[in-house]
């Protein structure tokens, strides 16, 4: 189950020649690799590409009776690794993943096709995660294509160019023998337009047709002395091809005057932010109509020497808006401005930040720095920015956190528990949901170094006395940890507890179905327990709870593990869905029932006032965003007493908390029934009539002992 089903647009996909294609850029770029030819698709989802994956999987039928293959690929390395089929028979390929921290899993695959080049065009489309949406380090794809000299397509958000750009990506590979890169920014991700639509294209040759007739060529294999001459053919062919595909297919774009003293260089993938920044400052409109002269580098990688010669010809200043650091296109502007003679001016981060994200606003001050140093006459009057109407530090901190009734939360509650006992702990966290658990009220996590690597970062501690504990997902888990982490921690007979938080999916990266997923998709193999395969690997202690919300359970297992006399590596695998998605399956099954007129029974938590003591540890050890507070009905006492609001999900996890640390009865649940039967209203009559014989009772007694 995906975060989101694209079987209502994917019919889209299958519009002709001439027809007006209308949607998402991602619904675009696998509209343009049908169109295409593709022979094969695959990949690893994470923001902001994985609904991209999630097209891919709703359209398989489609590819597949177009005669395309399509993988799920169990990681970015297994994806960058498919394009192999792409080194010695003329199949175009792409493959999909998240920025840099999927490319740095993929390198090892991608340096090697890199070096030994592609016969068939070869597309990788990397969803460009930076800026302070993001999720990741703040790091470019632009550093790995420099050093494995891959060319890099970072297009203008706009369907008609990104289209373009993949069209055009599979060629510029062929014609140069290269891998390409085309990197989505969050926005090309979801912006919406149109372009005129072709027909798609059944690849020439599919990829069970090369399988029955294989190429073997060794010069294309990384071996000495293939391998010394790789380099030079990069240089000596593959280089030259590369530039000259670009310049005659004229991939760049210029906007706005063609004649000026001063102009702009932008990357692609932030035009739309410049121009808008532009039209602040009364220099542009919406169309990209701009007063000065404007170079758009849909291509980051290679520049275009010829190209940049004749933009910066007759001007004394250009600026260069290049998001990121370090400023990798400002520094080789500079040395191909001096090869040609020239003597412009290349301003960029000396007027515009050095780092983070480049937003209208950054880009319109640095505009304004830029004229007021070269062009003073054009420049807007200095204006001083009015105060904000609320200082940073009036507004509350609101960090991530787990969705109401996450299953991943009570095992966090439980840790907090056990730490109460035995003391603090060492927690080697890894990427997923649960590093919302180095937050608030847990502040728990130590370390995290990436997806699945959580055991593993945890393997430096040999404790003598007390254990480390590492946290993994089950999507990291099938990702790399049985390998890096739990295998890692066999061989070594690391004596560290690593729990695996089993909910079902690869919840982090958009609820997608996974190995050890109790879902049965079509077409894949799934329901393949995690115990079974860490024993697998060597682990003798391993214990699998089925129920995480059972807070005392937990807190018992993990103590257990955490104070055996047993040496070696301990697996506790914790299930329970992920509740997002069990909202996402159950609420439309609860919407038709009650159109339907059937009986539905649902769940609720509740505080009883009276009881609660103001004690608070419901919220302090679980923090569940339906928790809190009220003023106390007793007059007499001040602490505000605890409040289940209505998105409750009926998880229990604040109760079971509560108890688990033998400090609240206060809770209670409540069945909601919709649509009862004559039985319920029965029951609830005579239940209406008891409560109300004792509350009667009681208040006889208590008029009573007045007098």
């Amino acid at each position: 189950m995906a975060e989101r089903s694209f079987k209502a647009e994917i019919e889209r996909l299958k519009l002709g020649e001439g027809e007006t294609f209308h949607g998402e850029g991602i619904l675009a770029v696998t509209k343009a690799l049908l169109e295409s030819g593709v022979a094969y698709v695959g990949g690893y989802q994470g923001s902001p590409i994985s609904h991209l994956m999630d097209v891919f999987s709703d359209a398989s039928e489609l590819m597949a009776g177009l005669g395309v293959h399509f993988e799920s690929s169990a990681s970015e390395a297994t994806a960058a690794a498919m394009l192999a089929a792409s080194v010695n028979y003329p199949l175009r390929g792409a493959v999909a993943w998240k920025s840099v921290v999927g490319t740095n899993v993929a390198s090892d695959a991608l340096s090697n096709v890199a070096s030994g080049g592609v016969t068939g065009g070869a597309l990788i489309i990397l969803g460009e995660d930076y800026g302070e949406g993001s999720s990741i380090m703040q790091e470019r794809t632009h550093a790995f294509a420099m050093k494995s000299q891959m060319w890099l397509l970072d297009p203008r958000p706009s369907l008609p160019v990104i289209v373009d750009m993949v069209q055009k990506g599979f060629e510029l590979s062929e014609a140069s023998n290269t891998p390409v890169m085309l990197e989505l920014r969050v926005r090309a991700c979801h912006v919406t337009g149109s372009f005129t639509a072709r027909d798609n294209r059944r690849p020439p040759l599919t990829v069970a047709e090369a399988a029955d007739a294989p190429v073997r060529d060794t010069d294309r294999i990384v071996l000495p002395p293939a391998n010394f001459l790789h380099e030079v053919e990069k240089i000596e062919k593959r280089w030259p091809a590369g530039i000259d595909f670009i310049r005659r297919n004229a991939l760049n774009e210029h906007f706005g005057t063609e004649d000026d003293d001063i102009g702009i260089i932008v990357q692609g993938g932030i035009f739309n932010s410049l121009n808008r920044g532009l039209e602040l400052l009364d220099l542009s409109d919406a169309y990209g109509n701009a007063s000065l002269p404007i170079y758009v580098l849909n291509v980051t990688y290679p520049l275009i020497p010829d190209e940049v010669r004749d933009f910066c010809a007759g001007k004394r200043a250009v600026l260069v808006v290049e998001e990121g650091q370090p400023e990798f296109i400002e520094h080789e502007l500079n040395t191909l401005i001096r090869r040609a003679g020239l003597d412009t001016t290349v301003c960029g981060k000396d007027v515009l930040p050095r780092a983070g994200e480049y937003t209208a606003d950054a880009i319109r001050e640095g505009v304004s720095k830029f004229l007021r140093q070269h062009a003073p006459g054009r420049a807007p009057a200095a204006q001083s920015a009015p105060p904000p109407a609320l200082s940073p530090a009036s507004v509350p901190q609101r960090p991530a956190g787990f969705c109401t009734g996450c299953p991943e939360r009570p095992i966090f509650s439980a840790m907090k528990l056990v730490q109460k006992e035995i003391g603090e702990l060492h927690v080697s966290a890894d990427i997923g949901c649960h590093l919302f658990s180095i937050l608030p009220p847990f502040h728990i996590g130590n370390t995290t170094m990436g997806y699945g690597l959580g055991t593993a970062g945890a393997s430096a501690f040999k404790p003598e006395g007390k254990r480390a504990v590492a946290i993994m997902g089950d999507g990291g888990f099938w990702h790399n940890g049985l390998t890096s982490g739990i295998g890692n921690a066999v061989f070594n007979q690391d004596d560290n507890l690593t729990i695996i938080v089993d909910n079902g999916y690869s919840a982090a990266t958009g609820g997608q179905d996974i190995l050890s997923s109790r879902a049965k998709p079509p077409h894949r193999k799934t329901n393949n327990p995690i115990e079974r395969a860490v024993r697998g690997v060597g682990i003798a202690w391993a214990r699998t709870r089925t129920r995480t919300y059972d807070v005392a359970g937990m807190r018992d297992t993990i103590r257990e593990a955490l104070t055996s006399p047993e040496k070696g590596p301990k697996v506790l695998i914790a299930q329970s869905e992920c509740q997002l998605n069990r909202q996402r399956r159950l609420k439309p099954q609860i919407a038709r029932a009650l159109k339907s007129g059937q009986r539905v029974v649902r769940e609720r938590f509740g505080v009883d006032p009276d009881t609660c003591t103001g004690d608070h540890s419901c919220i302090r050890l679980s923090g569940c965003p339906s928790l809190s507070i009220r003023t106390n009905p007793d007059p007499l006492r001040q602490d505000p007493v605890a409040h289940v609001e209505n998105s409750c999900v009926g998880c229990g996890v604040c109760g079971e908390v509560s108890h688990a640390a033998i400090l609240c009865p206060s809770f209670y649940k409540a069945r909601i029934i919709s649509n009862p039967s004559r039985g319920d209203r029965i029951r609830h009559r005579m239940r209406q009539w008891v409560i109300g014989f004792l509350q009667r009772h009681d208040e006889r007694k208590l008029a009573a002992r007045a007098f």
